[in-house]
């Protein structure tokens, strides 16, 4: 490495370290604010809370590397140019590009550690803060009561307390017992009061003095002006135990949450998207099948067809669906154990396979020899002629068809014809006028009433179904862009890391002022347009506007052409921040419109 990028490197790395530290810890400070009343006041053990904020740093870091980025290369650049070091580096020869190397490598690395993470880190984080943040949001607060107010902490109780004379001792206790589950039924007065913790605090001891229990009886079903059982027990002392096993902290399984985009990879998320694009071929499909059955007419002459697209789709589907049942099956308690290639065991499903063909066999031949016994005791029955052997069975025409693909019966077919078959009477032609005779019977103003009433009906199931199936496909394909998302994210939040330095360095080399001034102005307006066009295009991407991989990189995009102009300006020493540059900007145009105003007013001259 040579001298020079050791030097640009090393005025980058310490303001990057810096400004990545800062704002990590400002965003920090937001995200701990939006659960400060969830977090703070259960009496939460200190690791507890060092856990959630070591979660929280890990998982906004990504938000706060391209922002860190985009804030140190403006002061390393800016900090070069006001000392004059990047004019004597441009000046020995060597061009911007050349100096903006070396951190260029830098960011590259930190763009795909920033992928990295985001793609492996960062899902088990978030995983883990959910779980957390869930198990602190459902812990009772820490046991507190104070005077005047009802205390609902305890679960069952409902406790009140007048005055306290210290944290032992109570004065005017009041004390609803709910356990019963109907309600304030059982209700305990006292003049005073002492609680006290023992068991290592996790159980609590009240102990009442000169009080009253009060319990009501409830009323049986179906009883009316009955008088209800009431009790008065009067006591000296009274000792109530309580648990405070709902004042602990409960971890809940982290599986719970294995449905979130947000806990997921790239691999895990592509597998979603493949299910639930599978399951919009299947709605699609569903749709086709459900508006071919509510047509009455229709399919009785035409088909409403899927398209072949769909219907491959499903076949697709389907064959997958045998495959996973096929494997589920392979184990030892159903009877088909796997072989070591992962195959499944035939020897048993063959056995079964013969044992039901010889069970079809001997059924189907005794039921031959009852039917042949019952033709011989009763001759006037009509021959039997449709009865078909094992594995075989009646086209329309009454030839015998047989199961080529496998050796065995067709058992549908045996269960069709189990009985026996008359001959197929054979339809008369009808003449003109008996069939103008018929139609005659349906001209009648109560058949018509009729047939729109069903047709209305039929019509009205028909818009019922296509509203549900497209709210079930609406919600699908919702799911399946927000996921879309965020496959994307993983890449834009990296890559945006490269797209601040593109912008932060050749800027700092024009406005040529380090420290935290010019530099921090700049790249807050600068995240902030990030920050919204991130936010408008995934808004976009999740309501359907626009495709969900354009988007998510809308913002990126968008900003590229600042920085490739910003580069450009840069290399031509271009002073864009300072009053001259404008300056002869304006006087130019004032001197342009000038010079047109002359060339007009010669050429009226002229003329």
């Amino acid at each position: 490495m040579k001298k020079l990028d050791k030097l640009v490197l090393g005025s980058f790395l310490s303001p990057f370290l810096l400004t990545f530290i800062v704002v990590d810890f400002i965003l920090l400070t937001v995200n701990m604010l939006k659960y400060f009343d969830e977090i703070f006041g259960k009496d939460l053990p200190f690791m507890v809370y060092m856990e959630l904020i070591g979660y929280f740093v890990i998982s906004i870091s990504p938000m706060a590397l391209p922002l860190a980025v985009l804030l140190s290369s403006l002061m390393t650049f800016g900090n070069l140019g006001e000392h004059f070091e990047l004019t004597a580096i441009k000046s020995s020869g060597i061009s911007l590009n050349r100096t903006m190397l070396p951190i260029g490598v830098f960011v590259a690395m930190v763009t795909v550690m920033a992928f990295l993470s985001n793609n492996f880190i960062v899902p088990r984080v978030n995983l883990k803060t959910f779980s957390l943040l869930y198990d602190i949001r459902m812990k009772s607060p820490a046991f507190d009561i104070k005077e005047g107010v009802f205390y609902n902490g305890i679960p069952g109780y409902s406790i009140k307390v007048n005055s306290k004379l210290d944290e032992v001792r109570l004065k005017e206790v009041l004390i609803y017992d709910h356990t019963s589950g109907q309600g304030n039924l059982h209700v305990i007065t006292a003049d005073s009061g002492r609680m006290e913790p023992f068991f290592n605090d996790r159980y609590i001891m009240l102990t009442l003095y000169q009080g009253n229990s009060y319990q009501e009886g409830t009323g049986k079903r179906g009883g009316r002006n009955v008088p209800q059982a009431f009790s008065r027990n009067k006591f000296e002392t009274n000792e109530m135990i309580f648990s405070l096993d709902a004042f602990d902290l409960k971890r809940t399984p982290e599986n719970l949450w294995s449905n979130s985009k947000s806990i997921k990879n790239i691999g895990e998320i592509r597998v979603d998207l493949d299910s639930m694009n599978r399951e919009l071929n299947h709605w699609y499909y569903f749709n086709y099948a459900n508006t071919e059955a509510s047509y009455n007419y229709f399919g009785r002459s035409r088909k409403l067809v899927p398209p072949k697209d769909i219907v491959d789709k499903k076949m697709e589907t389907d064959s997958l669906k045998n495959l996973k049942y096929l494997a589920e099956q392979q184990n030892d308690e159903n009877g088909q154990p796997k072989d070591p290639e992962g195959q499944i065991d035939t020897t048993s499903s063959s056995e079964s396979s013969a044992a039901n063909r010889a069970t079809i066999d001997t059924s189907t031949t005794k039921s031959d020899t009852l039917l042949a016994s019952a033709g011989q005791r009763n001759d006037a029955q009509k021959p039997v002629t449709d009865i078909k052997p094992p594995g075989q069975s009646n086209d329309s025409s009454g030839n015998l068809t047989v199961n080529q693909e496998r050796n065995e019966p067709d058992l549908r077919e045996i269960n069709k014809s189990s009985g026996l078959k008359t001959e197929v009477p054979v339809l008369q032609e009808l003449s003109p006028a008996q069939e103008q005779r018929l139609d005659s019977l349906l001209l009648t103003p109560r058949y018509s009433t009729s047939m729109a009433s069903v047709g209305l009906t039929t019509a009205r199931n028909i818009k019922n179904n296509f509203t549900t199936n497209k709210a079930r496909i609406n919600e699908v394909m919702r799911n399946y862009r927000n996921f879309k998302v965020a496959w994307y994210q993983k890449y834009t939040q990296s890559l945006a890391c490269f797209v601040m330095f593109m912008i932060g360095a050749p800027l700092g080399a024009i406005i040529k002022k380090g420290g935290l001034g010019m530099p921090v102005l700049l790249s807050i307006i600068f995240f902030i347009m990030y920050y919204m066009l991130t936010i408008t295009g995934e808004k976009w991407a999740k309501e359907g506007i626009s495709d969900p991989l354009f988007g998510t990189f809308f913002s990126n995009l968008a900003l590229i052409p600042f920085g490739l102009f910003f580069l450009k300006q840069a290399r031509k020493d271009a002073r864009l921040f300072e009053p001259d540059f404008y300056l002869g900007f304006w006087e130019k145009l004032v001197k342009f419109y000038q010079q047109k105003v002359r060339r007009k007013k010669l050429k009226e001259d002229v003329l």
